[in-house]
């Protein structure tokens, strides 16, 4: 006999504000104690050197979660030039250090554009891809360096905010704004940038500040969802579906939506759209249908929001 769940089916999403120095997984599971909830997951990990904002999904949030991986995201981030780190970040241990070149706010500018656009990146050692089952984190840990093929992504946007690469009080530090695609390792990006400069790099400090439609304005901090009533709590849930608000919506009737519940392909008049679809029945939402252009309609992905 399967153990009975003693926690609550709860549903929905929670942005929060990641404090610094936690886990993703552990700021999970803070929030997940709040809801007393069943099955919960995030979306895409933080370091712990990192804070932000981090989606966590409840319930059947967490059939959306994959593809809230796709999602661009944005980044706040302080380089400390002229140190590397076996990590790519403070945490690491420094295993070299050289002098940073003065470097003019005009010279810089030119650096980063080299950056900007579809470029190539070799993920780094610490990171959680895998190596013949291993994750390449571990083999670090092992001291084995293994040989990483670089992938494509993009930087859509890369902003100087601040330098001080120059003058008596230099600290050789760059605070740069990154919106970018999915499998962007922003500390990958620190070190190549120090690398063009000739002196190297590391992640002092990183801020994400937006996942896909979501933006760090909305999140809240695990003190003020500690805070905050149980009703208050549940209120602050998004729903399930507005990860997927860009896809087309498609109201069914209670034919369609039985047939739909039990795994049938229906067949709609034919139409313009083609691809994933919304589909809902008298206003609550079922899941997601692969759509063609002859009406027909596969069932992709259901949600039982109202465990029935």
């Amino acid at each position: 006999m399967s153990k009975r769940k003693s926690g609550r089916n709860v549903h929905g999403i929670i942005l929060l504000d990641k404090r610094l120095g936690v886990s993703s997984n552990r700021a999970l599971q803070e929030v997940r104690h709040l809801f007393n909830a069943n099955k919960a997951g995030h979306t895409g990990s933080l370091d712990p050197l990192a804070t932000g904002l981090l989606p966590l999904c409840f319930g059947e949030a967490t059939k959306v979660s994959a593809l809230m991986l796709d999602d661009n995201k944005r980044y706040q981030v302080v380089v400390q030039l002229g140190v590397m780190t076996d990590t790519g970040d403070a945490e690491g241990r420094v295993i070299e250090t050289k002098p940073v070149p003065n470097v003019s706010v005009d010279e810089m500018l030119t650096c980063l554009q080299q950056f900007t656009g579809a470029i190539n990146q070799v993920p780094p050692m610490y990171s959680a891809l895998k190596h013949n089952g291993k994750k390449l984190y571990e083999l670090a840990r092992e001291g084995k360096i293994i040989e990483r093929k670089a992938r494509r992504i993009t930087i859509f946007e890369l902003k100087l905010l601040a330098s001080s690469l120059s003058g008596a009080d230099r600290n050789d530090q760059l605070t740069l704004e990154v919106f970018c695609s999915k499998g962007t390792y922003i500390r990958s990006l620190a070190e190549d940038i120090g690398h063009s400069l000739g002196c190297g790099g590391t992640v002092l400090a990183l801020r994400r500040l937006e996942a896909g439609q979501f933006n760090i304005a909305q999140a809240r901090t695990i003190g003020q969802l500690t805070a905050m009533t149980e009703q208050d709590l549940f209120n602050a849930l998004i729903a399930v579906d507005q990860p997927l608000a860009a896809l087309p919506e498609v109201q069914l009737s209670d034919e369609h939506a039985v047939a739909i519940k039990y795994g049938q392909t229906i067949h709609l008049a034919p139409c313009t759209l083609e691809g994933a679809v919304r589909l809902y029945h008298t206003g609550a939402f079922l899941g997601l249908g692969e759509m063609g252009l002859d009406g027909k309609i596969a069932p992709k992905k259901l949600f039982n929001i109202n465990n029935e």
